[in-house]
């Protein structure tokens, strides 16, 4: 599985990639002929104040690619939910090819 994490406006600290890269390991639990993950993280509204955190993930299956957006106050949190929503999406998609 080939991992690409990029950040978007902003420099990302060794915790949060190591947080990123640490989760989409566990992708291969749910489906094993994944070939390549994106994740991008983004500071949203960069001109005023209130700065969200987005991020976004594309996973790439032969024949089939899942895309999700998170945001909210911290790439953390972002993060888990789009993480979520992308497992979701994953499981959705093996039953269906299984049935």
């Amino acid at each position: 599985m080939n991992l690409n994490i990029q950040c978007v406006h902003f420099d990302a600290d060794l915790k949060l990639i190591d947080y990123v890269q640490r989760k989409l390991e566990k992708l291969n639990t749910f489906h094993d002929r994944i070939v390549k993950v994106d994740v991008f993280l983004k500071l949203d509204n960069v001109v005023h104040t209130i700065k969200d955190k987005v991020a976004e993930i594309k996973v790439h299956i032969p024949r089939h690619e899942f895309f999700v957006k998170a945001s909210s106050k911290s790439f953390e949190e972002s993060f888990d939910n789009a993480f979520e929503s992308v497992v979701t999406q994953i499981k959705r998609k093996k039953e269906k090819l299984a049935a």
